[in-house]
C-alpha cells in the first residue's frame, strides 16, 4: 500500500502521494507543493501519464541539457530538484502564492488502475481532481490548469465538462482533435502515437515497480511499490496503437477524445508554436477561433515546443494570466491584446508584436497558380493551357517555385491548396510541403517541435478522404469529414482541397516560395538527430511520420500520381500574405 508523507524542503511544504478517491473507488496519487504560511491559495493543477516523480533530466536528458544550455534563465532561481516533464517548476510558483498539485493519471506512475489515455474515464478523473483541489483547506477555491502537450490536450477535454472550481486554463501547445491533429493527417495514418506510447507512456506505467526508475525527488519508486508481470501490465492498459489502427475513420472513438469547442467557456490562454507540424499548433489555433470562452488569448512562439514554457518569457506570461483570473490582481491582463506573437524571420530570429485577431483581418488571401509546364507558382492568373506532371511516390515528387520575390513578403496564417490529381491506383496519399529558398537556392529550415530541420509548413491528404464537411470548411481551412472512403478510378481526375497547417515567416526579397507535392514524408538532406525518447532519427518531420507499411500498402500507395494544372484544372496554393 502507498502511504503519503510530508516534509518541508526548499521553502515549501510538500505532501507526497496524497490519495484522491474517484467515484468508482479507484485512488489517484497527487504531490502537493504549498507555501510555508497557512492560508488559502489558488491552485495550479496537472493530471497526466508522465509520472509526477520522474525528474525531467532522468526522463528526457537530451531536452533538459539542450534547454539549460541555450536558456540559462530556465534553471536560474531554482534548485531544480522538482523539475518534471511539461509541468511547472513549483520552486518558481509557490513563492508567488500558488499551490502546485501534480496528479498521476489512472494507470500511470503512482496511480493504480486501467490506463486509457484521453478517454472519458480519464477526463472524469480530471474533473474530480479539480473539484477535490477546489475545496481543500489550503485552496482559495480557484483552480487553474497549466502544462504542455498532454497536459494541454486534456485541459480542453475536462474544460468541456465545466468543473465549478475551474477558473482558467493555459493550454501550452496542445492538440485538440484526436483524429485530425495527431492520428490521421488528412486521413493518412501517423506513426506518432505508437512511438509516443512505447517511449513515453508504457515506460512509466503503474506496476513497473522495481523494473522502473527510482525518483531523485523523494527516493520512491516512480511507478508504484508493486511490481507486476508483463502480462499483468498488458491487461492494465489500452493498446492505443492497435485501437487507432482499428478505427480508420473519424468515429466515436476519436470524437470522445476530442475537444468540443461549444462547451469550453472558461478563460483560455492558448500558446502555439510556429513549428509544431504534426501534432500541436492546429489545436491551439482552433481553440482560439472556436472555443465558446468570452475571454481568450493566443500566443505564438518559436523554438522547441517545451522551451518557452520554462523561460522567463513564458513563465511571466503564465503568471500574469493566472494572477488575474485566480487571484483577482489588477495587473493589466484585461488590456492584453488578443494575439501576441514572436514574428519569425530567417535564421531563427524573432520580433515581438501584437494583433487583434486570428487570422489577421488584413490578410490578402493570394492564389499562387500552379503551372506544371513551367513548374512555377505565379499570382497573375491561372494558366490557360492545361498541362500535367507525373511522379512516383517513392521518389522526390514535384516542386513548383515562384520567381524571386521583388520585395519583403510576410506569410502569416492558415494555408490551403486546391489540386486536380489522378492516380494509377484507386487511392493516393498527398504530402504537400511549403518551402522557402534563399537567394542562392538553399532551403530555409526551422526548429520544429523536436526536429531542428523542419520546413515552413506541411499538409496531407489521402485522396479517398477528400470529402469536405461544408458546415466547418472555411476558404482558408478545408475541413474533411473523414466519415467515408471514396476511391478513385484509374486516371480519373479528381478535385481535392488540402489543409496546410498555419505558419508565419517574414521573407526577404530575392527569396523564393515553393510547393512540393510528393507521396511520402519530407526529408531534410542533412544529417538528422536523435533523442532518447523517440525511436527514429529526426530528419525533417520529427516523430510525426507516415511510414507504417500495414497502413500504406505499396500496391495502392506507390502508384503513379499526376498533378494537373491550367484550364479547367486550375490548381493553386492559397497563401496568407500580410501587406507591408
Amino acid at each position: 500500500m502507498t502511504i503519503s508523507k510530508s516534509e518541508v524542503r526548499c521553502g515549501m511544504r510538500i505532501d507526497w502521494d496524497v490519495p484522491i478517491t474517484m467515484d468508482d473507488g479507484n485512488i489517484l496519487r497527487a504531490d502537493i507543493f504549498r507555501p510555508m504560511n497557512d492560508g488559502r491559495y489558488p491552485v495550479i493543477l496537472t493530471h497526466g501519464p508522465y509520472a509526477k516523480n520522474l525528474h525531467f533530466e532522468d526522463g528526457y536528458p537530451n531536452a533538459w541539457k539542450l534547454m539549460c544550455q541555450d536558456h540559462p534563465d530556465v534553471p536560474k532561481g531554482s534548485t531544480n530538484a522538482f523539475q518534471s516533464w511539461e509541468v511547472v517548476d513549483p520552486e518558481k510558483w509557490v513563492p508567488d502564492g500558488f499551490v502546485c498539485v501534480r496528479v498521476d493519471s489512472r494507470g500511470a506512475g503512482r496511480s493504480a488502475g486501467f490506463m486509457d489515455n484521453f478517454s472519458q474515464r480519464e477526463t472524469q478523473d480530471y474533473y474530480e481532481c479539480i473539484e477535490w483541489a477546489g475545496v481543500q483547506e489550503w485552496s482559495n477555491g480557484k483552480v487553474g490548469l497549466n502544462g504542455i502537450s498532454y497536459y494541454a490536450i486534456n485541459q480542453y477535454l475536462v474544460a468541456g465538462l465545466n468543473p465549478p472550481h475551474l477558473a482558467a486554463i493555459c493550454t501550452w501547445e496542445g492538440a485538440a482533435d484526436f483524429y485530425r491533429d495527431g492520428s490521421y493527417h488528412g486521413g493518412v495514418p501517423s506513426s506518432f502515437w505508437g512511438n509516443w506510447y512505447d517511449m513515453q507512456v508504457k515506460v512509466v506505467q503503474h506496476g513497473l515497480g522495481t523494473n522502473g526508475p527510482t525518483s531523485r525527488m523523494n527516493g520512491e519508486l516512480v511507478c508504484g511499490p508493486e511490481t507486476l508481470t508483463p502480462e499483468e501490465l498488458d491487461k492494465n492498459r489500452l493498446d492505443l496503437k492497435q485501437a487507432i489502427h482499428e478505427n480508420p475513420l473519424c468515429n466515436t472513438f476519436f470524437q470522445q477524445r476530442s475537444a468540443d469547442w461549444s462547451k469550453i467557456k472558461v478563460p483560455l490562454f492558448s500558446a502555439a508554436s510556429w513549428a509544431g507540424q504534426g501534432l500541436h499548433p492546429r489545436g491551439n489555433y482552433e481553440a482560439f477561433m472556436n472555443a465558446a470562452s468570452k475571454e481568450k488569448w493566443l500566443e505564438i512562439h518559436g523554438l522547441e515546443h517545451w522551451t518557452h514554457f520554462y523561460t522567463d518569457y513564458g513563465v511571466q506570461l503564465q503568471k500574469k494570466f493566472f494572477n488575474y483570473f485566480l487571484k483577482g490582481e489588477i495587473n493589466g491582463w484585461d488590456k492584453q491584446p488578443p494575439v501576441q506573437m514572436q514574428a519569425r524571420y530567417p535564421n531563427e530570429t524573432f520580433g515581438l508584436r501584437y494583433e487583434n485577431e486570428w487570422p489577421l483581418q488584413r490578410t490578402q488571401w493570394t492564389h499562387y497558380w500552379l503551372d506544371a509546364k513551367e513548374l512555377s507558382l505565379n499570382t497573375d492568373h491561372a494558366p490557360k493551357q492545361e498541362s500535367h506532371q507525373t511522379y512516383v511516390p517513392a521518389n522526390q515528387g514535384i516542386t513548383f517555385k515562384t520567381q524571386p520575390l521583388k520585395k519583403q513578403t510576410e506569410l502569416l496564417g492558415p494555408i490551403a491548396a486546391k489540386l486536380f490529381v489522378s492516380s494509377k491506383t484507386k487511392d493516393a496519399d498527398l504530402f504537400l510541403i511549403v518551402r522557402v529558398f534563399d537567394c542562392v537556392g538553399n532551403e530555409l529550415v526551422y526548429q520544429g517541435t523536436v526536429d531542428p530541420h523542419t520546413p515552413i509548413s506541411q499538409g496531407w491528404l489521402r485522396v479517398s478522404h477528400r470529402k469536405l464537411d461544408p458546415q466547418k470548411t472555411l476558404p482558408y481551412r478545408p475541413y474533411h469529414s473523414h466519415d467515408e472512403v471514396q476511391y478513385v478510378k484509374e486516371n480519373e481526375i479528381v478535385e481535392v482541397d488540402v489543409e496546410i497547417w498555419p505558419t508565419g515567416l517574414i521573407i526577404p526579397p530575392g527569396y523564393q516560395i515553393a510547393l512540393t507535392i510528393q507521396g511520402r514524408d519530407y526529408e531534410w538532406e542533412g544529417v538528422g538527430v536523435r533523442y532518447s525518447n523517440f525511436k527514429n532519427e529526426l530528419k525533417g518531420c520529427g516523430p510525426f511520420l507516415h511510414n507504417d507499411p500495414l497502413d500504406r500498402p505499396p500496391d495502392i500507395y506507390n502508384g503513379e500520381v499526376t498533378v494537373h494544372t491550367g484550364g479547367k484544372n486550375a490548381s493553386y496554393l492559397m497563401l496568407p500574405i500580410i501587406p507591408s
